[in-house]
Protein backbone atom coordinates (compact mmCIF):
# COMPACT_ATOMS: atom_id res chain seq x y z
CA UNK A 1 0.00 0.00 0.00
CA UNK A 2 1.52 3.31 -1.25
CA UNK A 3 1.81 6.01 1.54
CA UNK A 4 0.38 9.37 1.14
CA UNK A 5 3.92 10.67 1.09
CA UNK A 6 4.60 7.79 -1.96
CA UNK A 7 1.42 9.01 -3.42
CA UNK A 8 2.15 12.80 -3.53
CA UNK A 9 5.39 11.81 -5.12
CA UNK A 10 4.07 9.64 -7.56
CA UNK A 11 1.41 12.53 -8.66
CA UNK A 12 4.11 14.93 -9.05
CA UNK A 13 5.97 12.03 -11.33
CA UNK A 14 2.69 12.33 -13.96
CA UNK A 15 2.58 15.49 -13.26
CA UNK A 16 5.99 16.27 -15.07
CA UNK A 17 5.19 13.46 -17.60
CA UNK A 18 1.78 15.51 -18.85
CA UNK A 19 3.31 19.06 -18.24
CA UNK A 20 6.34 18.60 -20.65
CA UNK A 21 4.19 16.86 -23.22
CA UNK A 22 1.87 19.85 -22.87
CA UNK A 23 4.49 21.86 -23.59
CA UNK A 24 5.43 19.87 -26.69
CA UNK A 25 2.18 19.95 -27.92
CA UNK A 26 1.59 23.56 -28.03
CA UNK A 27 4.70 24.19 -29.60
CA UNK A 28 4.13 21.76 -32.22
CA UNK A 29 0.38 23.60 -32.53
CA UNK A 30 2.50 26.71 -32.84
CA UNK A 31 4.93 25.38 -35.72
CA UNK A 32 2.10 23.87 -37.68
CA UNK A 33 -0.67 27.15 -37.69
CA UNK A 34 2.31 30.22 -37.15
CA UNK A 35 5.35 28.39 -38.97
CA UNK A 36 8.85 29.22 -37.77
CA UNK A 37 9.49 26.17 -35.73
CA UNK A 38 12.71 27.21 -33.75
CA UNK A 39 11.08 30.80 -32.83
CA UNK A 40 7.71 28.83 -31.57
CA UNK A 41 9.66 25.97 -29.72
CA UNK A 42 11.29 28.67 -28.46
CA UNK A 43 8.73 31.14 -27.03
CA UNK A 44 6.17 28.34 -26.11
CA UNK A 45 8.87 26.62 -24.06
CA UNK A 46 10.00 29.83 -22.52
CA UNK A 47 6.04 31.11 -21.77
CA UNK A 48 4.96 28.13 -20.05
CA UNK A 49 8.49 28.15 -17.73
CA UNK A 50 7.58 31.98 -17.02
CA UNK A 51 4.26 31.08 -16.44
CA UNK A 52 5.14 27.98 -13.89
CA UNK A 53 6.94 30.47 -11.72
CA UNK A 54 4.15 32.53 -11.82
CA UNK A 55 1.96 29.66 -10.76
CA UNK A 56 4.95 29.11 -7.83
CA UNK A 57 4.05 32.42 -6.90
CA UNK A 58 0.56 32.24 -6.72
CA UNK A 59 0.65 29.19 -4.52
CA UNK A 60 1.36 31.50 -1.86
CA UNK A 61 -2.00 32.65 -1.45
CA UNK A 62 -3.33 29.20 -1.08
CA UNK A 63 -3.31 28.69 2.72
CA UNK A 64 -5.78 26.23 3.72
CA UNK A 65 -7.07 23.08 2.05
CA UNK A 66 -4.15 22.38 0.18
CA UNK A 67 -5.09 18.76 -0.96
CA UNK A 68 -8.63 19.93 -1.99
CA UNK A 69 -6.94 22.50 -4.27
CA UNK A 70 -4.35 20.30 -5.75
CA UNK A 71 -7.20 17.88 -6.42
CA UNK A 72 -9.14 20.61 -8.47
CA UNK A 73 -5.97 21.83 -10.11
CA UNK A 74 -5.10 18.60 -11.32
CA UNK A 75 -9.23 18.05 -12.55
CA UNK A 76 -8.58 21.71 -14.30
CA UNK A 77 -5.21 20.59 -15.80
CA UNK A 78 -6.98 17.79 -17.05
CA UNK A 79 -9.38 19.19 -19.52
CA UNK A 80 -7.07 22.34 -20.43
CA UNK A 81 -4.56 20.15 -21.65
CA UNK A 82 -7.02 17.51 -23.56
CA UNK A 83 -9.06 20.12 -25.14
CA UNK A 84 -5.69 22.08 -25.74
CA UNK A 85 -5.71 21.20 -29.77
CA UNK A 86 -9.18 20.66 -30.45
CA UNK A 87 -9.32 24.56 -29.50
CA UNK A 88 -6.38 25.42 -31.51
CA UNK A 89 -8.19 23.58 -34.66
CA UNK A 90 -11.57 25.49 -33.85
CA UNK A 91 -10.43 28.62 -33.62
CA UNK A 92 -8.12 28.75 -36.35
CA UNK A 93 -10.76 27.47 -38.50
CA UNK A 94 -13.08 30.43 -37.36
CA UNK A 95 -10.95 33.29 -35.97
CA UNK A 96 -7.87 34.74 -36.77
CA UNK A 97 -6.46 34.44 -33.10
CA UNK A 98 -4.56 31.15 -33.02
CA UNK A 99 -1.58 32.21 -31.81
CA UNK A 100 -3.44 34.15 -28.43
CA UNK A 101 -5.46 30.52 -28.25
CA UNK A 102 -1.92 28.28 -28.15
CA UNK A 103 -0.06 31.14 -26.00
CA UNK A 104 -3.07 31.51 -23.52
CA UNK A 105 -2.90 27.67 -22.93
CA UNK A 106 0.43 27.73 -22.17
CA UNK A 107 0.12 30.36 -20.23
CA UNK A 108 -2.69 28.57 -18.06
CA UNK A 109 -1.23 25.39 -17.64
CA UNK A 110 2.07 26.29 -17.41
CA UNK A 111 0.77 28.33 -13.98
CA UNK A 112 -1.37 25.52 -12.93
CA UNK A 113 1.78 23.04 -13.27
CA UNK A 114 3.32 26.07 -11.13
CA UNK A 115 1.39 25.88 -8.43
CA UNK A 116 1.08 22.13 -7.72
CA UNK A 117 4.84 21.72 -7.23
CA UNK A 118 5.38 23.83 -4.24
CA UNK A 119 1.79 22.45 -2.94
CA UNK A 120 2.95 18.95 -2.83
CA UNK A 121 6.48 20.49 -0.70
CA UNK A 122 4.04 21.49 1.45
CA UNK A 123 1.77 18.74 1.63
CA UNK A 124 4.82 16.46 2.14
CA UNK A 125 6.27 18.34 4.58
CA UNK A 126 4.89 16.43 7.43
CA UNK A 127 6.58 13.08 6.06
CA UNK A 128 10.32 14.04 5.52
CA UNK A 129 12.55 16.54 6.57
CA UNK A 130 13.45 19.92 3.81
CA UNK A 131 16.10 19.09 1.92
CA UNK A 132 15.08 15.22 1.31
CA UNK A 133 11.78 16.69 1.03
CA UNK A 134 12.66 19.24 -2.13
CA UNK A 135 14.74 16.79 -2.98
CA UNK A 136 12.48 13.79 -3.89
CA UNK A 137 9.41 16.17 -5.01
CA UNK A 138 11.94 17.80 -7.95
CA UNK A 139 13.41 14.78 -8.65
CA UNK A 140 10.69 12.81 -9.29
CA UNK A 141 9.09 15.91 -11.18
CA UNK A 142 11.74 15.75 -13.60
CA UNK A 143 11.98 12.04 -14.09
CA UNK A 144 8.39 12.22 -15.60
CA UNK A 145 9.89 14.88 -17.98
CA UNK A 146 12.15 12.76 -19.07
CA UNK A 147 9.58 9.77 -19.73
CA UNK A 148 7.36 12.43 -21.26
CA UNK A 149 9.72 13.19 -23.74
CA UNK A 150 10.44 9.70 -24.52
CA UNK A 151 6.51 9.36 -24.83
CA UNK A 152 6.09 12.11 -27.14
CA UNK A 153 8.82 11.27 -29.86
CA UNK A 154 8.35 7.38 -30.29
CA UNK A 155 5.22 6.67 -29.00
CA UNK A 156 2.11 10.32 -28.61
CA UNK A 157 2.67 11.85 -32.20
CA UNK A 158 3.61 9.17 -34.01
CA UNK A 159 1.07 6.71 -33.47
CA UNK A 160 -1.50 9.04 -31.62
CA UNK A 161 -1.23 12.95 -33.38
CA UNK A 162 -2.12 15.61 -32.39
CA UNK A 163 -6.00 14.32 -32.21
CA UNK A 164 -5.67 11.47 -29.36
CA UNK A 165 -2.16 12.50 -27.23
CA UNK A 166 -3.53 15.45 -25.32
CA UNK A 167 -6.64 13.20 -24.27
CA UNK A 168 -4.16 10.69 -23.07
CA UNK A 169 -2.37 13.38 -21.47
CA UNK A 170 -5.39 14.54 -19.70
CA UNK A 171 -6.68 11.49 -18.76
CA UNK A 172 -2.86 11.04 -17.32
CA UNK A 173 -4.16 14.12 -14.74
CA UNK A 174 -7.32 13.08 -14.48
CA UNK A 175 -6.24 9.39 -13.15
CA UNK A 176 -3.85 10.97 -10.54
CA UNK A 177 -6.89 13.57 -9.06
CA UNK A 178 -8.70 10.18 -8.32
CA UNK A 179 -6.01 8.68 -6.93
CA UNK A 180 -5.27 11.17 -4.70
CA UNK A 181 -9.07 11.58 -4.01
CA UNK A 182 -9.67 7.59 -3.40
CA UNK A 183 -6.36 7.30 -1.17
CA UNK A 184 -6.48 10.47 0.93
CA UNK A 185 -10.29 10.49 1.09
CA UNK A 186 -10.13 9.90 5.35
CA UNK A 187 -8.95 13.50 5.42
CA UNK A 188 -11.25 15.32 3.67
CA UNK A 189 -14.21 17.00 5.13
CA UNK A 190 -17.27 15.68 4.03
CA UNK A 191 -18.65 18.61 1.81
CA UNK A 192 -15.48 18.74 0.07
CA UNK A 193 -15.81 15.08 -0.83
CA UNK A 194 -19.00 15.71 -2.12
CA UNK A 195 -17.76 18.25 -4.52
CA UNK A 196 -14.92 16.71 -5.57
CA UNK A 197 -17.01 13.25 -6.49
CA UNK A 198 -19.25 15.43 -8.30
CA UNK A 199 -16.49 17.17 -10.41
CA UNK A 200 -15.13 14.09 -10.87
CA UNK A 201 -18.23 12.82 -12.75
CA UNK A 202 -18.36 15.77 -14.94
CA UNK A 203 -14.28 16.13 -15.97
CA UNK A 204 -14.66 12.05 -16.96
CA UNK A 205 -17.87 13.04 -18.96
CA UNK A 206 -16.19 15.96 -20.64
CA UNK A 207 -12.50 14.25 -21.47
CA UNK A 208 -14.79 11.20 -22.50
CA UNK A 209 -17.48 13.71 -25.27
CA UNK A 210 -13.86 15.29 -26.11
CA UNK A 211 -12.24 11.80 -27.34
CA UNK A 212 -14.84 11.01 -28.71
CA UNK A 213 -15.69 14.03 -30.91
CA UNK A 214 -12.12 14.64 -31.35
CA UNK A 215 -11.31 13.64 -34.55
CA UNK A 216 -14.37 14.85 -36.73
CA UNK A 217 -13.50 18.43 -34.79
CA UNK A 218 -10.27 18.37 -36.12
CA UNK A 219 -11.40 16.97 -39.43
CA UNK A 220 -13.54 19.83 -39.52
CA UNK A 221 -10.79 22.15 -38.67
CA UNK A 222 -8.52 20.68 -41.22
CA UNK A 223 -10.64 20.99 -43.81
CA UNK A 224 -11.29 24.84 -43.08
CA UNK A 225 -8.03 25.69 -43.86
CA UNK A 226 -8.22 24.63 -47.48
CA UNK A 227 -10.29 25.68 -50.29
CA UNK A 228 -10.78 22.26 -51.47
CA UNK A 229 -12.19 19.06 -49.71
CA UNK A 230 -9.78 17.17 -47.36
CA UNK A 231 -9.19 13.40 -48.87
CA UNK A 232 -6.21 12.05 -46.42
CA UNK A 233 -4.91 13.45 -43.15
CA UNK A 234 -2.22 12.29 -41.00
CA UNK A 235 0.23 13.55 -38.21
CA UNK A 236 4.03 11.91 -38.86
CA UNK A 237 6.84 12.00 -36.44
CA UNK A 238 8.13 15.13 -38.49
CA UNK A 239 5.04 16.84 -39.63
CA UNK A 240 1.60 17.04 -40.89
CA UNK A 241 0.23 15.50 -44.08
CA UNK A 242 -2.89 16.78 -46.10
CA UNK A 243 -4.42 15.61 -49.84
CA UNK A 244 -7.16 18.08 -51.17
CA UNK A 245 -9.34 16.63 -53.98
CA UNK A 246 -10.99 19.65 -56.55
CA UNK A 247 -12.50 18.33 -60.41
CA UNK A 248 -10.43 15.32 -60.21
CA UNK A 249 -7.25 16.85 -59.66
CA UNK A 250 -5.14 16.03 -56.22
CA UNK A 251 -3.11 18.47 -54.06
CA UNK A 252 -0.43 17.29 -51.37
CA UNK A 253 0.40 19.77 -48.35
CA UNK A 254 2.89 19.52 -45.67
CA UNK A 255 2.28 21.50 -42.58
CA UNK A 256 -0.11 23.44 -44.54
CA UNK A 257 1.88 24.14 -47.50
CA UNK A 258 1.69 22.42 -51.26
CA UNK A 259 4.12 20.42 -52.16
CA UNK A 260 2.77 19.53 -55.44
CA UNK A 261 -0.57 19.18 -57.48
CA UNK A 262 -1.77 16.71 -60.00
CA UNK A 263 -2.57 19.68 -62.28
CA UNK A 264 0.79 20.59 -62.85
CA UNK A 265 3.57 18.82 -60.88
CA UNK A 266 5.29 17.86 -64.23
CA UNK A 267 5.87 21.42 -64.83
CA UNK A 268 8.03 21.19 -61.49
CA UNK A 269 9.71 17.93 -61.80
CA UNK A 270 10.81 17.72 -65.10
CA UNK A 271 12.71 21.08 -64.56
CA UNK A 272 14.03 19.82 -61.61
CA UNK A 273 15.42 16.79 -63.26
CA UNK A 274 16.47 16.83 -67.17
CA UNK A 275 18.69 19.99 -67.07
CA UNK A 276 20.84 18.71 -64.52
CA UNK A 277 20.58 15.11 -65.75
CA UNK A 278 21.39 15.66 -69.27
CA UNK A 279 24.47 17.84 -68.25
CA UNK A 280 25.81 14.70 -67.19
CA UNK A 281 27.04 12.56 -70.27
CA UNK A 282 26.48 8.84 -68.95
CA UNK A 283 24.71 9.63 -65.64
CA UNK A 284 24.17 5.84 -63.82
CA UNK A 285 24.35 6.51 -60.07
CA UNK A 286 22.06 9.03 -58.72
CA UNK A 287 21.09 10.32 -55.24
CA UNK A 288 17.81 12.02 -54.38
CA UNK A 289 17.62 13.96 -51.28
CA UNK A 290 14.15 14.25 -50.11
CA UNK A 291 11.29 13.91 -53.04
CA UNK A 292 9.66 11.28 -51.07
CA UNK A 293 6.56 11.75 -52.90
CA UNK A 294 8.56 9.74 -56.03
CA UNK A 295 8.09 12.21 -58.98
CA UNK A 296 11.34 12.86 -58.89
CA UNK A 297 12.25 9.71 -58.88
CA UNK A 298 10.11 8.79 -61.68
CA UNK A 299 11.66 11.46 -64.11
CA UNK A 300 15.02 10.17 -63.41
CA UNK A 301 14.14 6.05 -64.53
CA UNK A 302 13.34 7.59 -67.74
CA UNK A 303 17.79 7.95 -68.03
CA UNK A 304 18.42 4.53 -69.83
CA UNK A 305 22.03 4.72 -68.02
CA UNK A 306 20.70 5.26 -64.58
CA UNK A 307 21.61 1.91 -63.00
CA UNK A 308 20.88 3.01 -59.28
CA UNK A 309 19.01 5.60 -57.70
CA UNK A 310 19.11 6.27 -53.81
CA UNK A 311 16.35 8.30 -52.59
CA UNK A 312 16.54 9.62 -48.82
CA UNK A 313 13.79 11.04 -47.24
CA UNK A 314 13.05 12.39 -43.76
CA UNK A 315 9.46 11.04 -43.17
CA UNK A 316 8.59 7.21 -43.73
CA UNK A 317 4.95 8.26 -43.71
CA UNK A 318 5.39 10.39 -46.59
CA UNK A 319 7.18 7.54 -48.78
CA UNK A 320 5.24 5.33 -47.41
CA UNK A 321 2.21 6.93 -49.15
CA UNK A 322 4.38 7.71 -52.27
CA UNK A 323 4.61 3.68 -52.35
CA UNK A 324 1.19 2.61 -51.64
CA UNK A 325 -1.82 5.19 -51.91
CA UNK A 326 -3.39 5.13 -55.33
CA UNK A 327 -3.21 8.51 -56.16
CA UNK A 328 0.66 8.53 -55.70
CA UNK A 329 1.13 5.49 -57.07
CA UNK A 330 -0.43 6.35 -60.28
CA UNK A 331 1.22 9.99 -60.26
CA UNK A 332 4.95 8.68 -59.42
CA UNK A 333 4.32 5.40 -61.46
CA UNK A 334 5.50 3.13 -58.81
CA UNK A 335 8.56 5.09 -58.91
CA UNK A 336 9.52 3.79 -55.86
CA UNK A 337 9.06 0.22 -56.03
CA UNK A 338 11.14 0.43 -59.12
CA UNK A 339 14.41 -2.66 -58.68
CA UNK A 340 16.56 0.50 -59.52
CA UNK A 341 15.44 2.55 -56.47
CA UNK A 342 16.73 2.57 -52.89
CA UNK A 343 14.36 4.00 -50.46
CA UNK A 344 16.13 5.46 -47.43
CA UNK A 345 14.19 7.14 -44.44
CA UNK A 346 16.82 9.05 -42.50
CA UNK A 347 18.22 12.77 -42.30
CA UNK A 348 19.76 14.03 -45.47
CA UNK A 349 23.03 15.59 -43.79
CA UNK A 350 23.65 12.77 -41.21
CA UNK A 351 23.22 10.57 -44.48
CA UNK A 352 25.65 12.51 -46.60
CA UNK A 353 28.42 12.58 -43.72
CA UNK A 354 28.26 8.78 -43.29
CA UNK A 355 28.40 7.67 -46.98
CA UNK A 356 30.86 6.23 -48.68
CA UNK A 357 29.36 6.15 -52.54
CA UNK A 358 29.71 8.36 -55.10
CA UNK A 359 27.63 9.67 -57.33
CA UNK A 360 26.99 11.45 -60.64
CA UNK A 361 23.85 13.83 -60.31
CA UNK A 362 22.54 14.66 -56.80
CA UNK A 363 18.86 15.88 -57.13
CA UNK A 364 17.91 18.34 -54.10
CA UNK A 365 14.16 18.38 -53.29
CA UNK A 366 13.69 19.58 -49.62
CA UNK A 367 11.01 22.26 -49.00
CA UNK A 368 11.53 26.02 -48.34
CA UNK A 369 14.54 26.80 -46.11
CA UNK A 370 11.70 28.66 -43.65
CA UNK A 371 13.47 27.66 -40.42
CA UNK A 372 17.19 27.43 -39.44
CA UNK A 373 16.83 23.67 -39.34
CA UNK A 374 15.58 23.28 -42.81
CA UNK A 375 18.20 26.21 -43.77
CA UNK A 376 20.83 23.34 -42.61
CA UNK A 377 20.18 21.22 -45.95
CA UNK A 378 20.90 24.65 -47.95
CA UNK A 379 24.16 25.60 -45.53
CA UNK A 380 27.76 25.46 -47.37
CA UNK A 381 28.36 22.73 -45.32
CA UNK A 382 25.87 20.79 -46.65
CA UNK A 383 26.96 21.46 -50.16
CA UNK A 384 30.31 20.36 -49.38
CA UNK A 385 29.45 16.95 -48.51
CA UNK A 386 27.56 17.17 -52.06
CA UNK A 387 30.75 17.94 -53.76
CA UNK A 388 32.58 15.67 -51.94
CA UNK A 389 30.32 12.66 -53.01
CA UNK A 390 29.84 13.70 -56.53
CA UNK A 391 32.53 11.98 -59.18
CA UNK A 392 34.88 14.34 -61.32
CA UNK A 393 31.88 15.34 -63.77
CA UNK A 394 29.24 15.42 -61.39
CA UNK A 395 26.07 17.70 -61.27
CA UNK A 396 23.60 19.19 -58.73
CA UNK A 397 20.07 20.43 -58.93
CA UNK A 398 18.54 22.32 -55.66
CA UNK A 399 15.07 23.38 -55.46
CA UNK A 400 15.75 26.82 -54.72
CA UNK A 401 12.33 28.41 -54.01
CA UNK A 402 10.57 31.03 -55.74
CA UNK A 403 13.15 34.46 -57.77
CA UNK A 404 10.44 36.86 -57.35
CA UNK A 405 8.27 35.86 -53.90
CA UNK A 406 11.81 34.90 -52.12
CA UNK A 407 14.60 36.67 -54.37
CA UNK A 408 16.97 36.95 -51.79
CA UNK A 409 16.96 33.91 -50.22
CA UNK A 410 17.00 32.51 -53.80
CA UNK A 411 20.23 35.06 -54.61
CA UNK A 412 21.93 33.29 -51.00
CA UNK A 413 21.50 29.27 -52.43
CA UNK A 414 22.73 29.43 -55.47
CA UNK A 415 25.81 31.92 -53.99
CA UNK A 416 26.14 29.38 -51.67
CA UNK A 417 26.54 26.94 -53.30
CA UNK A 418 29.10 28.54 -55.29
CA UNK A 419 30.83 28.89 -52.65
CA UNK A 420 31.21 25.28 -52.27
CA UNK A 421 32.94 25.03 -55.31
CA UNK A 422 30.38 24.54 -57.94
CA UNK A 423 29.89 26.59 -61.28
CA UNK A 424 25.82 27.36 -60.88
CA UNK A 425 23.38 28.74 -63.20
CA UNK A 426 19.76 29.65 -61.96
CA UNK A 427 16.63 28.88 -63.78
CA UNK A 428 12.64 29.24 -63.10
CA UNK A 429 9.53 28.45 -64.45
CA UNK A 430 5.90 29.06 -64.30
CA UNK A 431 4.15 26.53 -62.38
CA UNK A 432 0.54 27.57 -62.27
CA UNK A 433 -0.53 26.31 -58.71
CA UNK A 434 3.28 27.70 -57.07
CA UNK A 435 3.55 30.72 -59.46
CA UNK A 436 7.04 31.38 -60.40
CA UNK A 437 9.55 28.72 -59.27
CA UNK A 438 13.17 27.89 -59.45
CA UNK A 439 16.21 25.78 -59.31
CA UNK A 440 19.54 26.04 -58.60
CA UNK A 441 22.23 23.82 -61.28
CA UNK A 442 25.29 23.09 -60.16
CA UNK A 443 28.47 21.79 -61.99
CA UNK A 444 31.87 20.28 -60.74
CA UNK A 445 34.07 20.65 -64.61
CA UNK A 446 31.87 22.60 -66.91
CA UNK A 447 33.07 26.07 -67.67
CA UNK A 448 30.15 28.62 -66.09
CA UNK A 449 30.36 30.69 -69.36
CA UNK A 450 29.30 27.53 -71.14
CA UNK A 451 25.98 26.12 -69.06
CA UNK A 452 23.62 28.35 -70.38
CA UNK A 453 24.60 27.30 -74.19
CA UNK A 454 24.39 23.76 -73.18
CA UNK A 455 21.36 23.94 -71.80
CA UNK A 456 19.55 25.91 -74.59
CA UNK A 457 21.16 23.31 -77.04
CA UNK A 458 19.20 20.44 -74.77
CA UNK A 459 16.95 18.22 -76.83
CA UNK A 460 14.09 15.87 -75.52
CA UNK A 461 13.81 13.58 -78.87
CA UNK A 462 12.86 9.93 -77.45
CA UNK A 463 11.83 10.62 -74.14
CA UNK A 464 8.76 10.72 -73.22
CA UNK A 465 7.99 14.78 -71.61
CA UNK A 466 4.76 16.43 -70.72
CA UNK A 467 6.05 19.89 -70.84
CA UNK A 468 10.19 20.70 -71.40
CA UNK A 469 11.41 20.72 -74.77
CA UNK A 470 14.34 22.76 -76.29
CA UNK A 471 12.26 25.94 -76.59
CA UNK A 472 11.46 25.57 -72.81
CA UNK A 473 15.05 25.34 -72.28
CA UNK A 474 15.41 28.78 -73.14
CA UNK A 475 12.39 30.04 -71.15
CA UNK A 476 14.16 28.52 -68.45
CA UNK A 477 17.33 29.94 -68.14
CA UNK A 478 16.03 33.53 -68.91
CA UNK A 479 15.40 35.97 -66.72
CA UNK A 480 13.92 39.37 -66.39
CA UNK A 481 14.48 42.09 -63.95
CA UNK A 482 14.12 41.74 -60.28
CA UNK A 483 10.74 43.02 -58.51
CA UNK A 484 13.51 44.59 -55.98
CA UNK A 485 17.03 45.81 -56.25
CA UNK A 486 19.44 43.68 -55.11
CA UNK A 487 23.18 43.98 -54.34
CA UNK A 488 24.04 40.25 -54.59
CA UNK A 489 27.49 41.36 -53.09
CA UNK A 490 25.34 42.18 -49.50
CA UNK A 491 24.01 39.03 -49.96
CA UNK A 492 25.73 36.08 -47.50
CA UNK A 493 26.75 32.59 -47.91
CA UNK A 494 24.64 30.45 -45.73
CA UNK A 495 26.05 28.58 -43.25
CA UNK A 496 25.73 26.55 -39.78
CA UNK A 497 27.08 28.81 -37.63
CA UNK A 498 25.73 31.76 -39.83
CA UNK A 499 21.97 31.32 -40.87
CA UNK A 500 21.06 33.63 -42.71
CA UNK A 501 18.90 31.68 -44.92
CA UNK A 502 16.00 31.26 -43.57
CA UNK A 503 15.79 35.81 -42.35
CA UNK A 504 16.23 36.09 -46.59
CA UNK A 505 13.39 33.81 -47.14
CA UNK A 506 11.14 35.84 -44.39
CA UNK A 507 12.56 39.07 -45.98
CA UNK A 508 10.45 37.82 -49.31
CA UNK A 509 8.09 39.21 -51.29
CA UNK A 510 5.43 37.52 -50.40
CA UNK A 511 2.71 40.21 -50.52
CA UNK A 512 2.80 39.35 -54.48
CA UNK A 513 2.01 35.50 -53.79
Amino acid sequence: MFSRSNILKLSLFATGLSGIVAEYILATLATYFLGNSVFQWTMVLSVMLFSMGLGSRISKQIETRLLERFILIEFTLSILVSFSALAAYVVAAHFAYTSLVIYGFSVIIGALIGMEIPLVIRLNDEFEELKVNVSNVMEKDYYGSLLGGVFFVFFGLPYLGLTYTPFLLGTVNFVVAILLLFSLKSTLKPNWKKRLYGTTLAVAIIIGAGAFFAKPIILFGEQTRYKDKVIYTDQSQYQNLVVTQYKGNYWFYINGNQQLSTLDEWMYHEPLVHPAMKLHANPENVLILGGGDGCAAREVLKYESVQHIKLVDLDPKVTELAKTHPIFTELNENALENEKVEVLNGDAYTYLEATQEYFDVIVIDFPDPKSIELGRLYSYEFYRMCYKQLRPNGVIVVQSGSPYYATKAFACIEKTIAAAGFQTIPIHNQVLTLGQWGWTIGAKSIPKDTLKPLLRQMTFDGMETRWINNDAMSHITSFGKSLVKLDTAKIEVNRIHNPVLSAYYRQGNWQFY
